[in-house]
């Protein structure tokens, strides 16, 4: 194989393609559009203060870079963690949480018992060079043992052996979800993003909704979702019921929701290119302002430069540069409403990511899928 037609990192080698568009010659390549300029975390939360950071409006850099909500995870975890890269790749460790307290209460459907679960986990590595992506779901069922954890205010949780990945956010917050993924895959994690159900809701509304196509029919009370087949601009309440939901898809499994999580999530980073977000200042103040108010980062990422340093460093990165996979998983014989590691494909994986290489196909091959595969398309 050429050097040419060789595939970058992040995008496992393809064969076979001879369409029109491959093998056309001469052609001049399209200039990168917005939405080449920013991943989806970037979006959410860098995408509305990019463009501010540099105007010298100084009272909206302030109010924005009041907004935001940081944690210390460096001071938290100390030294003993995996070895950081050195190559200039980057892992971010994302979370949707599913906060049951204020303006999350009625999204949540759950008490106001004051307590945050995380429904939402991916490990998002950015390879060397910033211009591709491999994104990681983190079945929020699975079965794992999590190490001793001491939260953000010093207390300090034992070891569980074989508990609900989401279990880790609930009982000792970011630090321990950090700890517990840092111990599950040996790498580290260098930065951390999480964004809750009312923010998220917000976020979609500022874009003015983002647009996708169901093939099939998707009814679930539970997360109050209704949707004919066919094409649709979902609204900030439906994007979260769709991201959501798991008994309206598939097997009805958190696995089939990962598959319309990361579907919505390339269809949104593609729907910022379409909303001219680059060209309208207060569309961009909108959203930034909303992005701040929504977001809880670790402490490195936790100012408005740092934010504007970090997604320009994403900016190359669009939807087409993403692969997006579900952690290799089976489901647990004992009990079908929870999932264990394939650990030796998970592996596979791990140690992928590690190297800064693609991730390879056979280590997802033969996994547990929920089967709600192409039930939503951007």
């Amino acid at each position: 194989m050429s050097a040419e037609s060789t595939p970058g990192p992040g995008i496992p080698e393809e064969t076979g393609d001879t369409s029109p568009r491959r093998r056309a010659r001469g052609r001049r390549r399209k200039p990168r559009t917005g939405r080449r300029r920013a991943l989806t975390v970037a979006a959410w939360t860098a995408a509305g203060i990019v463009v501010l950071g540099g105007t010298g409006v100084g009272y909206l850099y302030f109010k924005l870079n009041g907004n935001l909500e940081t944690v210390d995870i460096n001071q938290v975890l100390g030294t003993d963690r995996p070895t950081k890269a050195d190559n200039g790749s980057e892992n971010i460790l994302v979370l949707g949480s599913d906060t049951r307290s204020g303006g999350n209460r009625k999204l949540g459907g759950g008490p106001d018992d004051g307590s945050a679960r995380s429904d939402t986990a991916m490990i998002v590595h950015v390879y060397e060079g910033h211009r591709k992506a491999g994104v990681v779901s983190i079945p929020r069922d699975t079965l794992v043992d999590r190490p001793e954890c001491t939260d953000a205010k010093g207390g300090t949780h034992p070891a569980a052996h074989g508990v609900m990945f989401n279990e880790s956010y609930s009982t000792g917050g970011a630090a321990c979800a950090v700890k517990t993924v840092e111990s599950m895959t040996g790498i580290r994690m260098d930065h951390y993003l999480e964004v809750d159900f009312s923010g998220f809701r917000r976020l979609v509304d500022e874009l003015g909704g983002v647009p996708i196509t169901t093939t099939k029919n998707i009814d679930d009370p539970k997360s109050h979702l209704d949707l004919e087949a066919g094409t649709h601009t979902l609204d900030g309440r439906q994007a979260l019921g769709l991201v959501r939901t798991r008994h309206g898809v598939g097997d009805g499994s958190d696995l089939g929701r990962i598959q319309l999580q990361q579907a919505f999530l390339k269809a949104l980073v593609d729907q910022v290119e379409q909303v001219g977000l680059f060209t309208n200042p207060k569309k961009l103040y909108d959203l930034g302002n909303t992005a701040t108010k929504s977001v809880t980062t670790d402490s490195d990422l936790g100012s408005v430069n740092a934010l504007i340093s970090f997604a320009d460093s994403l900016k190359t990165i669009g939807s087409s540069d993403m692969t997006m996979i579900t952690m290799p998983v089976q489901y647990d014989p004992a009990n079908r409403n929870r999932v264990v590691v394939e650990k030796l494909k998970a592996n596979q994986v791990w140690q992928a990511l590690k190297n800064d290489q693609p991730i390879p196909r056979a280590a997802t091959k033969g996994t547990a899928t929920g089967e709600a595969k192409d039930v939503v398309t951007p």
